[in-house]
């Protein structure tokens, strides 16, 4: 027998979290879909240590301690949550919409998607042996600051995501080294300052040419960006290769409906409604005029979408939530 849903949230991500935190907070029977083991995304899966300075209320947190803190949240409410499912179809019927994993299907009158950037991976280090490297002495994410405790590390980016940790690093490391291939930092001004007052180790213009294992690290090759092109050598313990993320929507076109995009991202309104009825978007994988793709807004959109949803859907099913009223406490 299909169960069936009042909503269901597609994607297990900050933004699809605290979704749910409201929708219970409505009273919708509510489900949760997330295609990796454990909810959270990006911040839970590739950077728990990363310090996330953009959550109101908040000077610096974790992202493992602001996906525990909204694990607390959801523990309210008797949601369902389905990890380790990619949602493979969503198909529009007479009473909402049908939505199928591997593992089987369910009902489910209005849908949320907040599937962030889609399935993401690490742009990859293109050298010969990376591969075999990998998980070895390279790596493309900092899941676990104690693995470089007291090591020389070298950080290869020039973003925010860099920049910030070569300066998680700096707090466990011997010593940390940021490369990048130009003079200039492409990260926040305020990232850069920090930077720039660590003791963190700036080696610019510089490109990653070779890496050989030695008895207890690596030996990078680089080369200088420019005319002279000068070779040098570097002994390290560990590489972290932060040059970024691809994304993949394509599970998203393989659905039998059709959302609009705009920008390669889900088009919404100012409600957060998408082009088809019943189905609405947040987070990183949606745009609209003066969209900022910060954790922070997909925080703000997560309401906005749930109380539409009550809105236009469940009239009668429960009256509006004000932050006023939120706890009897």
């Amino acid at each position: 027998m299909t169960e069936t849903y009042d909503i269901t949230i597609i994607g297990g991500g900050p933004a699809g979290m605290f979704a749910a935190f409201y929708a219970g907070m409505n009273k919708a029977k509510t489900q949760v879909v997330e295609s990796l083991a454990e909810l959270g995304g990006q911040v839970n899966a590739l950077y728990p240590e990363k310090t996330i300075l953009d959550v109101a209320g908040f000077p610096a947190v974790t992202g493992r301690d602001l996906i525990a803190n909204q694990q607390k949240q959801l523990d309210q409410f008797p949601l369902t949550i389905r990890t380790g499912q990619a949602v493979t179809n969503v198909t529009a019927n007479a009473d909402g919409f049908t939505v199928t994993t591997p593992q089987g299907t369910s009902q489910t009158k209005t849908i949320i998607v907040a599937v962030g950037n889609g399935a993401f991976s690490p742009r990859k280090l293109n050298v010969a042996n990376a591969d075999e490297l990998t998980g070895k002495h390279l790596f493309y994410s900092v899941r676990d600051l104690e693995r470089f405790r007291d090591k020389n590390v070298m950080v290869a980016g020039g973003g925010d995501a860099a920049i910030d940790q070569a300066l998680m690093l700096e707090q466990v490391a011997k010593s940390v080294t940021l490369l990048h291939r130009r003079d200039q930092f492409r990260g926040l001004a305020h990232m850069v300052d920090l930077l720039e007052q660590s003791s963190v180790k700036v080696q610019t213009p510089y490109l990653i040419r070779e890496l050989a294992e030695t008895a207890t690290g690596l030996d990078v090759t680089l080369k200088q960006v420019g005319e002279q092109g000068t070779i040098v050598h570097e002994d390290i313990d560990d590489l972290v290769v932060s040059y970024g993320f691809t994304a993949d929507h394509r599970a998203l076109a393989a659905w039998d409906v059709d959302l609009a995009e705009d920008h390669r991202l889900i088009a919404v309104d100012s409600t957060m409604a998408t082009n088809v009825a019943g189905i609405y978007a947040i987070g990183d994988g949606v745009m609209y005029p003066g969209k900022q793709p910060l954790i922070a807004t997909g925080y703000g959109e997560a309401p906005v979408a749930v109380r539409s949803i009550m809105t236009q859907f469940f009239p009668n099913l429960h009256g509006p939530v004000r932050s006023t009223s939120l706890s009897s406490k």
